[in-house]
């Protein structure tokens, strides 16, 4: 592919994807995502209905901050994205996200490849000292893969969502700088 054909960029490469600023066109596919009942149980948006229209507007949104695609290395594939939010630069500190909206890349690593390279990214890059996130306490796979970045359940928030007639708890997580740095050396 020619540089004047490219949808994606190599703005952070690992082993088996890259991280790329996000491209806008890819509104279709998310939308498709978006409105998929298993893909957004762990985001906790099941219960909102996405048209393009408004997905298109919320990607331009994200696009124009610490927001990623996540990009298989050997296909181009997109896979979803990640990204930072609330980042607080006189605090050191950031929020981050994940979502793998392509069911053929679960459970394959793709995610912790992900986390770790916008991690480092932040660490190194963006000058923080604290990374955060929140997840739903049933999403166990996720949690799992978390821990495996790193990060430590600094505590919950009960019963915060309801879906399916169940209450789950909000776990909030978060990686210290020198915590991260730890990890890759090992």
């Amino acid at each position: 592919m020619n540089g004047l054909n490219m949808k994606y960029f190599k703005k952070m490469v690992g082993e088996k994807c890259y991280l790329s600023p996000m491209n806008v066109d890819d509104f279709e596919q998310y939308t498709e995502w978006m409105n998929d009942l298993e893909i957004t149980s762990n985001l906790g948006t099941s219960s909102s209905v996405l048209a393009l229209h408004s997905e298109k507007e919320f990607l331009d949104k994200l696009s124009r901050s610490h927001n990623y695609a996540i990009i298989d290395k050997e296909t181009d594939t997109l896979i979803g994205n990640c990204g930072f939010h609330k980042v607080n630069h006189e605090e050191r500190n950031a929020e981050i996200g994940i979502f793998i909206g392509n069911k053929n890349f679960w459970n394959k690593g793709y995610g912790s490849e992900a986390m770790k390279l916008l991690m480092g990214y932040g660490f190194n890059y963006l000058n923080l000292r604290n990374i955060m996130l929140k997840v739903f306490s049933f999403n166990e796979r996720g949690i799992a893969a978390y821990k495996k970045c790193g990060f430590k359940e600094i505590g919950r928030r009960r019963n915060s969502l309801s879906m399916n007639g169940k209450e789950y708890d909000d776990v909030y997580m978060d990686v210290l700088d020198d915590e991260f740095r730890k990890l890759i050396i090992s």
